[in-house]
């Protein structure tokens, strides 16, 4: 075996390095493990056999412990963490320094978020950084999947390294290799569902990652030039897809306009291969989309119009969604600030529970400026907790509201009795449910793919985007509100889609 006792600079044959890798020779340490991390975790235990997780919550680490896995909603990963500690393949610890100093192979895998400024928040990233440095050793191999701003790995994590464990930067491996995972599918998308990319400090880091993804995932590996530009790839398909969804929310605010169905003119016009338009929606939500395009506006000259603008379009959307109810709750005669409000869906995406950024925490905030009575139903959350009064799916019928809101269209929601419930206005952010042959008034966010035009077929009002109301022969009305959010000017409203 290498006198270093690692995969860095090894002097060991690529066959003698998987050996090594796959028998648990090199144990791994994997910090975070959360919703991404533990999944993570589990195929690399039972890929090498040898791995301990770092988490901060003591309860987590009793769980895992314990066989059980604390994230829902995750198919196999039950039975995963369970098999993994049964066969002493994998345990969990709140000691990151005794993990770092067992481990030749460290992956960093806890969230970067935004501080009340927008600017990303490193803080978690490098107190991880300090648990390895206390115990990195020469040979070692460093692996960040967070996603991270570009030039991270090279003008952070690794002078951090440096500075504490006393090493030189060519004694110890430091690659970039983004986890490309969306929850739900966790398991599938790790073991190979895309390409891993690959990008080292250096070339050697480069070489040892793609030694360890080679045995991970059934994909391709792509090695790229370095570091910065993995973490630049794991970024730009979280704008890439902002920007797509900012165009459109924005197309579909036109559909009041129009008088058409926006989401039927999309999925027509995706066709065309070189066209691959998103849908519309209430906002977005999640601990990526949102927070992405910040890693790049807050450390770059480049003013980056385009992606700024995309943002503030997304944010603005829950407000959106607010005026659209607020001026269909006004043809029915009823103000906004009388009214009882039932928001469908707290978390961000259906059968999800993660709420972060979720658009309908903007819905329910901007109700309650606005007077409303806000009641919320959700299956995974508490919408206590994010200002709502909670209401379950079986006490609807015997609920009063004026108007509900469909945020995430969980699959428990298709059991709502709709024809059971007391006329209301229903606003669909999804198109979700079809009401068209209920006694409810219905408003579907950009149209229905079906080519129902947002309102009902009935010469109901549309919200024109200068702030004024068409009616069916071409006339406008003053509408209820005088808010600017339709034509873009108002930015405080409301992450994955």
């Amino acid at each position: 075996m290498d006198p270093n006792g690692g995969l860095y600079d090894s002097s060991d044959s690529p066959d003698r390095q998987r050996e090594l890798l796959t028998s648990g020779e090199l144990p791994v340490a994997v910090y975070g493990l959360g919703k991404m991390g533990l999944p993570l975790a589990g195929v690399y235990a039972e890929t090498t056999g040898n791995v301990t997780g770092v988490d901060i919550d003591p309860d987590v680490v009793e769980t895992i412990n314990g066989g059980e896995s604390h994230v829902v909603g995750e198919p196999g990963l039950d039975d995963l963490v369970a098999e993994q500690v049964e066969t002493d393949r994998f345990e969990a610890t709140t000691d990151g320094a005794e993990a770092a100093a067992n481990a030749r192979i460290h992956v960093i895998i806890v969230p970067t978020l935004l501080d009340e400024n927008d600017e990303p928040n490193l803080t978690t990233v490098e107190s991880v950084v300090d648990d390895i440095a206390a115990g990195l050793e020469p040979g070692d191999l460093v692996i960040a999947e967070s996603t991270l701003p570009p030039t991270s790995c090279r003008d952070v994590i690794q002078p951090h390294l440096e500075q504490e464990s006393g090493l030189a930067a060519d004694e110890f491996g430091l690659a970039f290799c983004p986890e490309r995972t969306s929850s739900g599918t966790a398991l599938r998308d790790i073991r190979g569902q895309y390409p891993k990319v690959v990008g080292g400090i250096d070339d050697e880091s480069t070489r040892a990652a793609a030694v360890v993804y080679d045995e991970l995932s059934d994909n391709d590996v792509h090695p790229v030039s370095d570091a910065t530009t993995a973490e630049a790839v794991k970024v730009f398909e979280g704008v890439y897809r902002d920007v797509n969804i900012g165009l459109a929310n924005e197309l579909g605010r036109l559909a009041d306009e129009l008088g058409i169905s926006v989401r039927e003119a999309i999925e027509t016009a995706n066709d065309l291969p070189m066209c691959q338009l998103h849908d519309p929606g209430p906002g977005v939500g999640g601990h990526c989309i949102p927070y992405y395009p910040h890693f790049l506006l807050s450390q770059n000259e480049e003013p980056m119009d385009l992606t700024r603008t995309a943002r503030r379009i997304n944010d603005e959307m829950p407000t959106v969604v607010v005026e659209r109810l607020e001026h269909e709750l006004s043809n029915t005669g009823t103000d906004l600030a009388d009214a009882a409000v039932v928001v469908l869906g707290i978390t961000y995406r259906p059968g999800v529970e993660e709420t972060r950024a979720s658009p309908a925490i903007g819905v329910i905030d901007e109700l309650a400026d606005r007077g409303a009575n806000v009641a919320g139903v959700d299956p995974l959350v508490d919408p206590e907790e994010y200002g709502a009064r909670a209401v379950s799916i079986d006490d609807l019928v015997d609920e009063s509201f004026d108007a509900a809101v469909i945020v995430t269209p969980h699959q428990e929601f298709d059991e709502i009795p709709w024809a059971d419930l007391e006329p209301m206005v229903v606003v669909d952010g999804r198109d979700a449910v079809d009401l068209s042959e209920t006694h409810h008034r219905a408003y579907t966010l950009g149209g229905a793919a079906s080519g129902r035009p947002p309102t009902d077929a009935d010469g109901s009002d549309a919200v024109s985007t200068d702030g004024q109301s068409v009616t069916a022969d071409g006339g406008t009305i003053e509408r209820a509100s005088g808010s600017d959010a339709v034509d873009g000017t108002t930015t405080d409203g409301g992450d994955d889609v």
